[in-house]
């Protein structure tokens, strides 16, 4: 019997046949479709970034690395190169961005540009994406440079606390206003840096972190000294009395002698009673007003101290007193209200009839004369040091210097040019002349028996004085000194002629006698010949160098108690001829 259709049961392949070849093809065609999408991806992306991609604003869509890295460089924003304005305290620069190792790494950046991958879903996703990709820049960093950088506004910003203070100049009173220290902080500005980078065109400033260190005495306590003080101390002179004499001290005087201390936050101002009283300014007329006491005069007379004309007391003005009355003017203003009465006290002399016997003045203790060439400059010189020297009045125990005694050898002093040894030859030089003084001295010195402190023989030996028994002096350099070890006060007294000079010791003897045992010439040395130039050369005759020795004999009761020996070395005096 045969069968109808629906009888037949297909096999599977049979059932499914179509079914498959519909879904194969609808397969085949989606694969084709995505191919050729991904085709039309690579196609339309380019060689490595991205059509759409920019960084800051430069395009570099569709370009290669290299072709990124050329568009980066030739086109970059300005904000990469351009100066970065900071803020360094008080004070606002810039700092150039290549200096402190801050750049962008064109490199980098376009790797970073570049499509992160290229299988189909990405490649194709760009396709139906919007295509503006922005990247950002990889930024490169030099710390060395940065914090060379940073060093540099650090030398050229930081700036040291200044306290507030007052001064007084030529009559005037300054200020020196406060300023806040201030010291930036290196490792945090490198890192303030860095993130600021790049900079916006006309940006606020970055600013850098400093420490500030506030000064103790500021502006305003400076101008509160000032108007308290400072300005009326030198708004014009004060004016001392005493009797009927007046005494004007200027404001510039004021000033040269007032200073400024600053205690716990307050500025106050100290005058210096003693170096006022000192200044030439006011010294002298104060002199002239007040006058020191006047000395005896002391001369012998067989054999026994005698006063020549007596002394008279005078007038004195301490420095405590012109303190006390200066101090309290300094702060007023006008004339009237700057004027006071300086106190005075009356001073004795030291040498009168009266104190003679009581000071132990009573005898001559030694005398010595020195005879010279007369010459215009010697007489002027060798008068003068005797003026100065005559009077002295040298206490036991204390030192006598000729140096301090005649002060330097100047015009101004009462000095003129003449012929003394400089570097082993005569020469013209101020003063010349004085050590025949210095010699008499020496040789007073010596016969009073009291003890030589400084002194010094000329080079070579010049014959009128005695060998071994002569002293030279040079201001700054050599001085003639020796301590009164007699015990009692010492009064020296010294007279010059044109042709002579005398000194005499007057006191009380320490030994009946004092003498001088001079011994033989010893290392005799032939002098040369030279010849001299310039305007200050003097001719010189030749004379032989040698060493001497001097035995100083201390007697008492005719019988030798003590000896000292002096031993001089003078070199040969060459013969000097002057062109």
């Amino acid at each position: 019997m045969p069968r109808s259709r629906t009888d037949h049961a297909p096999t599977p392949r049979e059932g499914r046949s179509p079914l498959l070849r519909t879904a194969a093809i609808a397969t085949g065609v989606v694969a084709v479709a995505v191919g050729g999408l991904y085709v039309a991806g690579l196609l339309t992306g380019g060689d490595d970034i991205s059509a759409g991609t920019s960084v800051a604003g430069v395009d570099v869509g569709g370009m290669s690395r290299a072709e990124a890295r050329a568009k980066l460089a030739a086109d970059a924003p300005a904000a990469w190169s351009a100066p970065i304005p900071v803020q360094v305290g008080d004070r606002e620069t810039t700092v150039s961005p290549a200096a402190a190792g801050l750049t962008v790494d064109v490199e980098k950046t376009a790797d970073l540009a570049a499509d992160p991958s290229r299988d189909p879903v990405t490649v194709i996703g760009r396709l139906f994406s919007s295509g503006e990709r922005e990247i950002r820049p990889v930024f490169a960093y030099d710390e060395a440079k940065a914090k060379a950088a940073v060093t540099e506004l650090a030398e050229k910003n930081d700036r040291k606390v200044r306290e507030g203070s007052v001064s007084f100049r030529a009559g005037e009173a300054l200020a020196t206003r406060a300023v806040t220290g201030q010291k930036l902080e290196t490792g945090r500005a490198v890192e303030t840096l860095r993130a600021a980078y790049p900079s916006a065109s006309g940006a606020t400033p970055v600013t850098l972190p400093v420490t500030l260190t506030e000064p103790k005495l500021g502006d305003s306590e400076v101008t509160r000294f000032l108007d308290a003080y400072a300005k009326p101390a030198v708004s014009g002179p004060v004016t001392l009395t005493a009797g009927t004499e007046r005494l004007r001290i200027s404001a510039a005087t004021l000033g040269d002698h007032l200073s400024v201390k600053s205690e716990n936050g307050r500025l106050s101002a100290v005058l210096d009673a003693e170096a006022l009283l000192r200044d030439p300014d006011v010294a002298e007329p104060l002199a002239s007003m007040t006058g020191a006491p006047v000395e005896a005069t002391l001369g012998v007379r067989d054999g026994k101290v005698v006063v020549e004309s007596e002394g008279r007391p005078g007038q004195e003005v301490t420095a405590k007193a012109l303190g006390d009355a200066v101090r309290p003017l300094l702060s007023k203003d006008g004339a009237a209200a700057r004027t006071a009465t300086v106190a005075t006290k009356v001073t004795q002399p030291q040498l009168t009839a009266d104190s003679l016997a009581r000071l132990g003045i009573t005898e001559q203790m030694s005398t010595f004369t020195v005879n010279f060439p007369t010459a215009p400059y010697r007489t002027t010189n060798i008068g003068r040091a005797a003026e100065l020297i005559n009077g002295s009045v040298v206490q036991p125990g204390e030192v006598w210097s000729f140096n301090k005694t005649v002060g330097e050898r100047t015009p101004d002093n009462g000095f003129v040019d003449g012929t003394m040894i400089l570097d082993g030859q005569y020469r013209s030089a101020p003063g010349g002349g004085v050590s025949a003084m210095a010699t008499t001295v020496y040789n007073a010195m010596f016969f009073a028996g009291v003890k030589p402190v400084e002194y010094g023989a000329h080079s070579f030996y010049i014959e009128r004085y005695p060998a071994g028994r002569e002293a030279t002096v040079a201001w700054g350099s050599l001085d003639l000194k020796f301590r009164n070890d007699s015990g009692k006060p010492i009064y020296i007294k010294a007279g010059a002629t044109d042709s002579s000079v005398t000194v005499s010791f007057l006191g009380t003897k320490k030994y009946d006698s004092v003498e001088a045992v001079e011994g033989p010439r010893t290392n005799e040395t032939e002098p040369t010949k030279r010849e001299g130039t310039g305007e200050a050369c003097v001719p010189q005759p030749p004379l032989e160098g040698f060493d001497i020795s001097v035995d100083r004999v201390f007697k008492d009761g005719g019988a030798e108690v003590k000896r000292e020996t002096f031993t001089t070395h003078y070199t040969p005096r060459d013969e000097v001829t002057c062109k």
